[in-house]
């Protein structure tokens, strides 16, 4: 099983281009209000509370927008209310797209998802077309420029890790759900640099395109669904 492809890599350095730019905070904030409202403003006894917060730290993010946001999520101040929503479809060349949104206003953001698939040759489909090809798994990821898979592996023997690749100096180490937050931490303690730890839905088999066209206009459309202001995540079963 391997839960890591080109595309999960290129978003994730995306990601952090993104954090450089501010552009991140607005997802984040919505993370934060979100998972304080559904498990409570103390991130010592809210595991996906503390996982969002160290992200946003990750990100350079103030820490009174930190504590604006988990206030908003638990009431204590007046906030939008957001809700979530996962999207299932195939995009261009039959790559399956699973799309997870926070909105305060679905019509608007199926409209939107709705319009980008048709408009750039995919289709969406109903709860469940696509997700039965994927797992929700929990995701490590670090820079690895100076380190082989089998060192990394070495290195987190004691754990429970499923899998390790290595793609572009970037390593994702695969795990169950429930062992996310311990094997993060074990990598810290063997003085790796963890960049981001998170559940994600993870292919279990992927797809690779026939030609370089194909994968720009897949990346294109990957691209064009993530920038949309309600979208948090996008997955794909990509190579």
């Amino acid at each position: 099983m391997s839960g890591h492809s080109k595309w999960a890599t290129i978003k994730h350095k995306k990601a952090k281009e993104d954090a450089k730019r501010g552009k991140v905070f607005t997802k984040l904030i919505k993370e934060i209000t979100v998972a304080a409202r559904d498990g409570g403003g103390d991130p010592t006894a809210n595991a996906r509370l503390r996982m969002v917060v160290e992200k946003a730290k990750t990100a350079n993010m103030p820490q009174e927008n930190i504590v604006r946001a988990i206030k908003k999520g638990t009431g204590e101040l007046e906030g939008v209310s957001y809700e979530a929503a996962t999207y299932e479809g195939y995009g261009p060349h039959g790559v399956a797209v699973i799309v997870e949104t926070l909105s305060d206003n679905k019509k608007r953001t199926v409209s939107e998802v709705r319009h980008l698939f048709s408009k750039m040759g995919g289709n969406l489909g109903e709860a469940g077309s696509v997700a039965w090809m994927f797992e929700h798994k929990g995701v490590v990821r670090l820079p690895a420029a100076n380190i082989s898979e089998d060192e990394l592996l070495e290195k987190l023997l004691d754990y429970d890790v499923e899998d390790v690749v290595i793609i572009d100096n970037v390593a994702s180490i695969v795990c169950d759900m429930k062992d996310l937050e311990l094997i993060k931490k074990g990598a810290e303690q063997e003085g790796l640099s963890v960049e981001d730890a998170d559940i994600e839905w993870v292919p279990k088999n992927k797809i690779s395109l026939e030609s370089q066209d194909q994968e720009s206009k897949v990346y294109k459309f990957l691209d064009a669904i993530e920038e949309l202001d309600d979208v948090q995540n996008v997955y794909a079963n990509l190579v």
